[in-house]
């Protein structure tokens, strides 16, 4: 069995995906914490790659499932992003 670049990022998806949320599980990462949105991300993103450019016919379930993943996780850190502003912003008008 030969392993393409393809193959690999599918491989490393999963693992990301399946380790952000044991992780998650654990009490190692928050929800809404960016390292954990990036490994879904990252993830997804390496799943989707292996059904794009894999040899076999496109599963387009999967494909979607993996776009709404990326979707969702990158609202995600744009929303965490901008309430850690928000947090910052007002916490130095309070003190100043």
């Amino acid at each position: 069995m030969t392993f393409q670049w393809h193959d690999w990022a599918g491989y490393i998806g999963v693992a990301l995906v399946l380790l952000a949320f044991l992780l998650l599980q654990a009490h190692k990462l928050h929800g809404n914490g960016l390292v954990y949105q990036l490994m879904n991300v990252l993830g997804a993103l390496g799943v989707a790659l292996s059904l794009v450019f894999g040899a076999t016919q496109m599963n387009w379930p999967a494909f979607l499932m993996q776009l709404a993943w990326i979707v969702i996780g990158v609202y995600g850190i744009a929303h965490s992003t901008r309430a850690r502003r928000e947090a910052r912003e007002l916490g130095g008008k309070i003190t100043s």
